[in-house]
């Protein structure tokens, strides 16, 4: 379990110093109002949670994704008692993989981590997270992996991006849980004694659904139910809801519910379009957020919206959560094959930024974002197809003025054009305008 840092409780601190002197001496900086009953000091102590940090906008804690890009996007990271829903790619693999980034921060800043899945075991999902690049050979490797893609000429020093670029030195042994954001290496396993040291509670759907449970009759499936359960008391025997003063938690509990809609957890909602428990999706939804939002938690949910027949479940589901991040990947589609698209493995839609205590949500501004996945690292990328994009609005008509018999500049623009455009007559329309200009 990680420990609790506080702020200002050295011995040398200006904040005793002052104190100290606060006892003998009455200036005119002395607190005023009631000291509080059973402690010693005038002052409380400032207690920092590992792996925090408030926001910049409103205040809010947040926690890192596990991925420093997707934090940014999200105003500085996921809030506290908010849920993030990933819309899962048609075939799981990114969307699995940022599943993971967020229970591997969890392990690394000391957080108690919920895994619920009714595919795969936790147990098993836990030995499959990513390795934490902390030490000097994580970053050596971190700096070989980027230069090795990224293309310069040979008489330019070679520098990595610079969001990576000011990383501070990592120290070779203990983990540190100072800085908000790691960065990890997909390629390697996260050491087996980080995972024994962590503290974790399993959710596996088919071992919980084999006991018989007594409750009356609802629209909630089976599953549902006995996971809201479990969840309920996690967070109220541990104390992360704060009602016990005694086991009052000073950590996080990240949850991550996987796959989430599918016909493993009994939801037909992926199976047809009018189904019998077309709430019981929403109705879950509706009363985990009740949950996180007395507590110190945050949640992490995929679910595969693209088998979701029924519009307005999606509508719902979106509504529900507080944050939703779609991911659309290029496998099995035109664009896999597309020269424009060559350089990513798919695009990444920010659909929603929560805004709290409001009726309504913030929509982010950011566009054309795309993602590839690298030998070790998952990165987030501004698309080139947006410059590409402007050239819709410019003018396509012969300029006179132009070198090479005024038609130069526009073929160049016209063929950049035609290129941006993705159908089976580019080809056959460009050989047709270079006759018409030439």
């Amino acid at each position: 379990m990680a420990t609790v840092a506080t702020c200002g409780s050295g011995a040398g601190s200006p904040g005793s110093m002052v104190a100290a002197g606060s006892k003998n001496n009455v200036t005119s900086f002395q607190r005023r109002g009631p000291k509080a009953s059973g402690s010693d000091s005038s002052y409380s102590r400032l207690v920092s949670i590992p792996g925090t940090r408030p926001s910049v906008r409103n205040g809010q804690l947040l926690v890192s994704t596990g991925l420093p890009a997707l934090d940014q996007l999200l105003g500085g990271g996921l809030a506290v008692g908010t849920v993030l829903l990933i819309e899962e790619d048609k075939y799981n693999i990114y969307s699995s993989l940022l599943f993971k980034y967020f229970l591997a921060e969890g392990i690394i800043n000391g957080h108690t981590l919920l895994v619920a899945s009714a595919k795969e075991d936790p147990a098993d999902i836990l030995q499959e997270l990513p390795a934490p690049l902390l030490d000097d050979n994580g970053k050596k490797d971190f700096d070989e992996d980027m230069r090795n893609i990224k293309t310069s000429d040979s008489n330019i020093k070679m520098k990595i991006a610079w969001r990576y670029q000011l990383l501070p030195q990592m120290e070779a042994g203990p983990v540190s849980s100072s800085r908000f954001g790691h960065y990890y290496d997909a390629s390697k396993k996260m050491p087996q004694e980080l995972i024994e040291a962590s503290k974790w509670h399993g959710f596996f759907s088919p071992e919980k659904s084999s006991s018989t449970l007594n409750i009356e009759p609802c629209s909630l499936t089976h599953g549902y139910i006995k996971l809201l359960q479990f969840i309920q008391n996690i967070i109220y025997e541990e104390g992360f809801d704060g009602s016990n003063p005694q086991r009052k938690q000073e950590n996080i509990l990240r949850i991550g519910i996987q796959n989430l809609g599918s016909p493993l957890w009994g939801d037909d909602v992926c199976c047809t379009e009018n189904c019998d428990d077309s709430h019981s999706l929403t109705k879950f939804l509706y009363v985990l957020r009740g949950l996180l939002r007395t507590s110190l938690s945050a949640c992490i949910i995929t679910m595969p919206t693209h088998l979701i027949q029924n519009k307005a479940i999606i509508a719902r589901v979106t509504n529900l959560s507080d944050t939703v991040v779609g991911l659309e990947s290029f496998i099995g589609s035109d664009r896999e094959t597309n020269p424009l698209y060559k350089d990513y493995h798919g695009l990444i839609h920010i659909r929603q930024i929560p805004r709290l205590n409001n009726l309504i949500y913030d929509v982010s501004n950011v566009k054309d974002l795309a993602f590839k996945l690298k030998r070790k690292l998952f990165t987030i990328e501004m698309s080139k197809l947006r410059d590409l994009g402007r050239l819709v609005h410019l003018p396509l008509l012969p300029s006179r003025d132009s070198t090479y018999g005024g038609h130069s500049d526009d073929a160049r623009l016209l063929t950049r054009y035609l290129f941006f455009l993705k159908g089976k007559y580019t080809f056959c329309i460009f050989n047709i305008v270079v006759v018409y200009f030439y």
